[in-house]
């Protein structure tokens, strides 16, 4: 950046002068803007495509948000907001440069109402932290990505996150009853409310998804739902993946819906019981962690028939959580598998398809098939239950060769899901990632709709550029000088 002086004429570089003003707003403590600051900030969990901010913010307040907005309208800047960055689809990437607004310092929790069942919350607030504030009230917040440790609320917002237990309770846009948000001309209003059913049409449901492309969201009020009586958790170990599948399917045919049916193949097994040492048998191809819940009284039928069900279809053995810790122990390998990945590769990239439950075997013997084809480890772990699967390739990104076998591989799993009849995401968004695939999902009339509606909302473009649907991009401040070539100091 350059310095933030001005000339012996009274004028300044724009790029400059938005450094001044966002430090006056911000102090110097909220922005960042050397190089090597910047570098951190240059892709999100989505490895493979950087680019760095030309500056970083760090608001605190509705109101800064707003200022910082409409000064980047002012000069035409881009911007795209960020949470914990643990996305991973690129959905926070800055194409062609501009500022991003970090909301990692707006992690307040503003209200909890038990009775009538809502929390209001900031979006930088991490997903977990609302857990642990519930801790003991008698109710939570359901949605729990695999990432709750670090995403935030806000970013669950953008993609309208899913995890484990939401093949019961349902994903984000199931238990989001309130926003507030910062519109793309730096307009605050505010979306739904604390009432359920307000009437109108459902901008929160519109808006959550959105990935940025709408606008940035400053305020959630989320949905609170009362803590189950009961749980059982059980641990199902199969001889084969197809056995796995098979017993996944039966499950849901026979009517039960579990609050959680998540599998994981040998390849995570080695990884996490490595990590943490649960004791997973290393020479099974495929286990299933299924959890119930509900009235005591029901969830022991429940298990049992789970049980007979997974046995009928093969199971070596089915094992119990006997006590809480042995399930907090199983909860945490599934949910920090993905942090474990790094005993087997210093790199990865997790896909994020969904095909309908039936075509699972199908898709994970295409997955076997596709690894092998191109010659990438690929290893599992997904969302049994929704179809929702994970495929994670492993590489090394110093090598620009196998990132490319990487990108043939992953778009010809995607592809598969199209073809099934699924989609190429169920809860990381398309951000930059999956662009080229919307053409292959959509009509070109259904897309000329959503473009529509991004239009109503962020009609310049600036929010957020380059995202979701195949359009071009934005530029940066590096490229702002060429249509403003100098601005008279600010005072």
């Amino acid at each position: 950046m350059a310095s933030t002086q001005p000339a012996p004429d009274g004028t300044v570089p724009v790029a400059t002068e938005l450094l001044i003003r966002f430090r006056r707003l911000l102090g110097d403590d909220g922005v960042l803007a050397a190089e090597d600051e910047l570098i951190v900030y240059e892709c999100d969990g989505y490895v493979v495509e950087k680019k760095a901010p030309d500056v970083v913010l760090f608001p605190t307040t509705t109101e800064q948000v707003s200022e910082i907005v409409r000064t980047c309208n002012e000069f035409d800047v881009p911007f795209v907001p960020r949470g914990a960055g643990t996305s991973l689809a690129g959905g926070c990437l800055p194409v062609g440069g501009g500022v991003m607004i970090s909301l990692t310092r707006m992690k307040s929790i503003l209200e909890v109402n038990l009775q009538d069942r809502y929390a209001v919350v900031q979006p930088g607030l991490v997903n977990l932290h609302l857990t642990r504030h519930l801790a003991g009230t008698g109710f939570h917040y359901a949605p729990d990505p695999s990432s709750q440790g670090a995403c935030t609320i806000g970013g669950n917002v953008a993609t309208n996150s899913g995890g484990p237990h939401t093949l019961k309770y349902g994903v984000t846009v199931n238990h989001v009853l309130g926003l507030e948000v910062v519109m793309p001309d730096g307009q605050v209003v505010e979306f739904g409310g604390v009432a359920e059913g307000l009437a109108g049409y459902d901008l929160v449901g519109l808006f959550v998804g959105s990935e940025g492309t709408f606008g940035i969201c400053t305020q959630v009020t989320v949905r609170l739902t009362r803590d189950p009586d009961a749980y059982r958790t059980l641990l199902g170990i199969f001889e084969t993946v197809g056995d796995a599948t098979q017993a996944i399917s039966q499950i849901i045919a026979a009517g039960i819906v579990p609050a959680a049916l998540e599998m994981m193949d040998q390849g995570i097994i080695e990884a996490v019981e490595a990590a943490y040492g649960f004791g997973f048998p290393l020479d099974a191809a495929a286990v299933v962690l299924i959890e119930v819940d509900g009235l005591e009284v029901a969830v022991d039928d429940e298990a049992e028939r789970i049980i007979r069900l997974c046995q009928e279809q093969g199971a070596r053995e089915v094992r119990r959580a006997e006590t809480e810790q042995q399930r907090a122990l199983l909860w945490k390998c599934r949910k920090q598998a993905f942090g474990a990945i790094g005993r087997l590769s210093p790199s990865y990239c997790t896909q994020d398809g969904v095909v309908p439950r039936t075509k699972l075997p199908e898709i994970l013997e295409f997955i076997t098939d596709a690894g092998e084809r191109h010659g990438v480890r690929i290893v599992n772990v997904f969302h049994a239950g929704d179809g929702n699967i994970h495929p994670i390739l492993l590489f090394d990104e110093r090598d620009e060769e196998q990132i490319a076998r990487v990108f043939r591989a992953s778009d010809e799993i995607l592809g598969k899901c199209i073809d099934l009849g699924g989609s190429v995401t169920g809860e990381h968004g398309i951000g930059v990632e999956k662009l080229e695939f919307m053409e292959r999902l959509f009509t070109e009339d259904d897309l000329d709709v959503m473009a529509s509606v991004r239009m109503a909302f962020n009609p310049r473009g600036s929010c957020s550029p380059g995202k979701m649907l195949p359009t071009a991009g934005a530029c940066g401040m590096e490229h702002i000088e060429r249509s403003h070539p100098g601005k008279q100091a600010a005072s």
